[in-house]
C-alpha cells in the first residue's frame, strides 16, 4: 500500500481513564504514531459527550504537537457553524505560528453535540445554512493582508493554513470539489455514500491556489491484534459504544467484553452494523488485505484510522500493526 497513512484520535474518556489521562494519552500515540511513520493525526470536535475530551479542539492539539516534532496535527474537524470563522482563524493561525508547516484545518457542518448544547453553544440551528460562506470567510482570514483590510486576524493572516472539507453525504463532496480543496469522507461512521461521493468529489473538482486536482481522504475503522480472536475482542469496545448511541446513553468508553452477543439486541446489531461497515478488524495479515482491498476499491490517496481500543497498550500496538501492514514500517 503506497499511500500515506493517518490517525484520527477520538481522545477517549474512559471507565480507567480520566480527561487528563486521555489527553496524555493522546498525546503518546501522536509521539509513537510519528514514529512509526504515520503522515497525521487529527482531533474531532464534540461537545457534551462523557466519553470524549476534546471540545477545545485546537488546546487538544497545542498539547499533542507539543509532544511530537514532524507529524502533521490538525482538525478532524472542527465544526464550523459553531463558530465565527474569525475566532478559528485566530486559533488555527496561533498553532501554526507555534507549529509551523503542520497543521491541517478540517472543516464540518455537522454541530458535532445535540440541539440543547447548540444553543449553550450561542448558535442557531439554522448556522449550518451558511457553511459554504463561511469556509470562504475563513480562508480570507488565512491569506495575506491586503491593502486596506482594516480587520486582521492576528497572527493568522498570510499562514494559508490548508483546509480540508469533511463530510458523509453528496453535500461536502460537491463543496469540497467547488472549492478545490481535499476531501475527507467519514466512512468510519458512515460509509453509506462513500462510492458516490468519492465519485462526484472527483467528477465536479475544480483546481484552486490550494489544490490543482483532487484529493481524497477515507476514513476506516481498524482494529489489529495478534490474533483474528484478539482483535474482534478488542472491537467490541467500539460495538458498545455505538450500541449505547442508539439507547440514548452515551457514557465513558468500557472494557472489551467475550462475547458481544450478549449485548446488543438483534436490531442495535443491524445498526450498529451499517455505521461499523468499513472496518477492518484482525491481525497484521488480515488488516494488510483489508486496507489493500479498500484502497484498491475506492482509489483513496490517504487511509486515516480509527482505533477504538479500551486499553492504551493495546491501542499502541493496534497502531503499530497496522503501520506495518501498510508497510510503513
Amino acid at each position: 500500500m503506497n499511500i500515506p497513512l493517518s490517525i484520527l484520535e477520538l481522545v477517549s474518556i474512559t471507565e480507567q481513564t480520566d480527561a487528563r489521562g486521555a489527553l496524555d494519552n493522546a498525546r503518546d500515540l501522536a509521539a509513537h504514531a510519528e514514529r512509526w511513520g504515520y503522515n497525521r493525526i487529527w482531533v474531532a470536535e464534540h461537545h457534551n459527550m462523557p466519553g470524549i475530551a476534546s471540545a477545545a479542539t485546537s488546546v487538544v492539539l497545542a498539547h499533542i504537537a507539543a509532544g511530537t516534532n514532524t507529524i502533521r496535527i490538525g482538525a478532524g474537524g472542527i465544526m464550523l457553524p459553531n463558530h465565527a470563522p474569525y475566532v478559528i482563524a485566530e486559533q488555527f493561525g496561533t498553532l501554526e505560528r507555534l507549529f509551523p508547516g503542520r497543521v491541517d484545518l478540517g472543516l464540518g457542518r455537522a454541530p458535532g453535540t445535540d440541539g440543547v448544547t447548540l444553543r449553550a453553544l450561542r448558535r442557531t440551528p439554522d448556522a449550518a445554512e451558511q457553511f459554504p460562506q463561511d469556509v470562504m470567510e475563513l480562508q480570507s482570514w488565512l491569506a495575506p493582508v491586503a491593502p486596506g483590510q482594516r480587520i486582521v486576524a492576528v497572527p493568522a493572516a498570510g499562514t494559508e493554513i490548508p483546509l480540508w472539507i469533511l463530510g458523509s453525504s453528496h453535500f461536502g463532496a460537491m463543496l469540497a470539489a467547488e472549492f478545490g480543496l481535499p476531501y475527507a469522507f467519514a466512512s468510519h461512521f458512515a460509509p453509506a455514500d462513500l462510492l458516490p461521493a468519492l465519485g462526484l468529489y472527483r467528477d465536479r473538482f475544480k483546481p484552486s491556489h490550494q489544490l490543482d486536482r483532487p484529493y481524497a481522504m477515507v476514513g476506516v475503522n481498524v482494529i489489529a491484534a495478534d490474533t483474528d480472536a484478539e482483535a474482534h475482542r478488542l472491537a467490541t469496545t467500539q460495538q458498545m459504544a455505538f450500541t449505547n448511541i442508539f439507547r440514548g446513553a452515551r457514557g465513558l468508553g468500557q472494557p472489551p467484553i467475550d462475547d458481544i452477543e450478549t449485548y446488543w439486541t438483534p436490531i442495535e446489531k443491524a445498526q450498529a452494523g451499517r455505521m461499523l461497515a468499513r472496518s477492518i478488524v484482525g491481525s497484521r495479515d488480515t488488516v494488510r488485505a483489508g486496507l489493500e482491498a479498500l484502497v484498491e476499491e475506492t482509489g483513496a490517496d490517504e487511509l486515516i484510522v480509527v482505533s477504538m481500543i479500551y486499553d492504551h497498550a493495546a491501542r499502541l500496538h493496534s497502531v503499530k500493526l497496522t503501520a506495518e501492514a501498510a508497510g510503513l514500517l
